[in-house]
């Protein structure tokens, strides 16, 4: 076995991990916001992957068990006031009064770690009403799609443009906002990146109802200008270290 260590701005290591499971990658592990060390088998192709990663160091791995040990890095953990997040290859039943889900981490963002997807958790919490119609664009593993769901959502419609996070989602259409008829939602919540926010910002406005609201993150603190030059004054935002999201 053999691993690489590669370096990444801290809003595109969740994408980075899901490429690297795409590769092939044994296991992920984040040894700081901005450097990950993915284990891979030796029959892998190494030079493919030098590569893909310029940059990346390359050290030979001693015969443990890298992936249970990538695997322990993630626990289950509360998420909000509702929700119980679990890896899931995990049996932990969720405490009394919680939401269990199930995640996928590394195939699709969103396996509840970033700060970004429980912000978004938090507000959905907050915003979501028994009867709702909610677009989750971007869905990643598609958690958000599916805690508006439990949280009573009357149909929740997910979307990404990568083909894996529609597959782990389990729900939902390979496209974006653009595809989604005009006022079709009460709720729309858009965990993306902060470029693609302000790139989708027109369908966004668009798609939601009228008195509906959005849910943008997935950008950091300093970003919030950009984000609300692109689709408004936000009513609330909530921050969580140095990320954080905007409720328009």
């Amino acid at each position: 076995m053999f691993s690489l260590e590669i370096d990444c701005a801290p809003d595109r290591r969740d994408l980075l991990i899901a490429d690297l499971w795409e590769r092939g990658v044994a296991g992920v592990v984040e040894l700081t916001p901005s450097r990950v060390r993915a284990f891979f088998e030796d029959e892998t192709g190494r030079d493919a992957l030098l590569a893909a990663y310029p940059g990346a160091s390359l050290r030979e791995e001693e015969d443990r068990d890298w992936v249970g040990e990538a695997r322990e890095m993630l626990q289950p953990m509360t998420v909000g006031e509702r929700f119980f997040l679990v890896p899931e290859w995990r049996d932990d039943p969720a405490p009394p009064g919680r939401f269990r889900i199930a995640v996928n981490p590394g195939m699709a963002f969103g396996t509840g770690a970033h700060e970004t997807t429980r912000l978004c958790i938090e507000a959905l919490e907050r915003y979501v009403r028994p009867g709702m119609d909610v677009l989750d664009v971007g869905t990643g593993s598609g958690i958000l799609a599916r805690a508006a769901k439990l949280l009573g959502a009357r149909r929740v419609w997910a979307c990404d443009v990568d083909p894996v996070a529609v597959e782990v989602a389990r729900m939902g259409f390979i496209g974006s906002a653009d595809a989604v008829k005009t006022a079709a939602a009460d709720l729309v919540v858009a965990n993306i990146s902060p470029e693609a926010v302000v790139a989708l910002a027109p369908d966004l406005l668009r798609v939601r109802r009228a008195g509906g609201v959005i849910l943008a993150s997935g950008f950091e603190t300093h970003e919030i200008p950009v984000i609300e030059r692109a689709l408004g004054s936000p009513r609330e935002v909530r921050t969580e270290r140095t990320w954080a999201l905007a409720v328009v």
